[in-house]
């Protein structure tokens, strides 16, 4: 059986990245870390060097299973829970199932002013403009309340600890939303802020945050917010 590579962008930011790798860690599937840090992105920059040879939209996360090779972080989830059923990273039950798939691809394809506004910075602490995107920009209220009322339904439902009970490709798929939250000091109910305290005690966000901190890298353009680290 070939070695899995995960092909990943800077831990501090890239929230795409961040599913996959938190999936595979928490899940205990073995598999080698490429890091390809953020650069200018242009053509011919290393980044784009590195990850177009590997796959057409030269994105993270990739996925490289000797000669498969898998982008997109849903297709990669997908990819794994096939390659490793044992592991059961969607739920057992099919409704269940069909529900986990659902908010995943809520997820892909929406949020889009949580996303674009609230980057994903692990490192940064920036309350104050979490309270001024909360007051100027209501479609960024409105899709943290879309994501407080899916938590706290599926929370009540399954009865935690995870969103579908045990650990899965749902919560790492959220994981990063835990991140802006925490960043942008986001309010949220009291049962949000204790899943979030319970993904935040997985050993696999711990190992994502602690390598995020250490990274001590800069990028101008993800860092609308800032002129420079803290």
């Amino acid at each position: 059986m070939s070695t899995l590579q995960l092909y990943i962008g800077n831990k501090n930011y890239s929230s795409w990245s961040m599913r996959p790798w938190v999936l595979m860690k928490q899940a205990g599937i073995a598999f080698e870390e490429v890091m390809v840090r953020f650069d200018s992105f242009d053509a011919d920059s290393r980044f784009k060097a590195v990850v177009g040879a590997l796959n057409p939209t030269g994105k993270v996360p990739v996925l490289v299973d000797g000669p498969i090779v898998v982008w997109d972080t849903l297709a990669i989830a997908e990819y794994l829970a096939e390659r490793f059923p044992d592991r059961q990273l969607w739920p057992a039950d099919a409704a269940a199932r069909a529900h986990a798939r659902s908010i995943c691809a809520e997820m892909h394809a929406g949020f889009g002013a949580l996303r674009n506004h609230c980057g994903m910075n692990i490192e940064a602490s920036l309350p104050e403009v979490g309270a001024r995107l909360l007051r100027e920009e209501p479609a960024v209220a409105a899709d943290l309340a879309r994501i407080c009322q899916m938590w706290e339904g599926l929370l009540q439902k399954h009865g935690g600890p995870m969103l579908f009970g045990g650990f899965g490709i749902a919560d790492a798929y959220y994981a990063p939303v835990a991140t802006r939250i925490r960043t942008y000091a986001l309010p949220v109910p009291a049962a949000v802020e204790a899943y979030i305290e319970r993904l935040y005690a997985l050993p696999a966000m711990k190992a994502w945050i602690a390598d995020a901190l250490a990274e001590h890298d800069f990028v101008p353009m993800d860092e609308p917010y800032r002129s420079a680290r803290d």
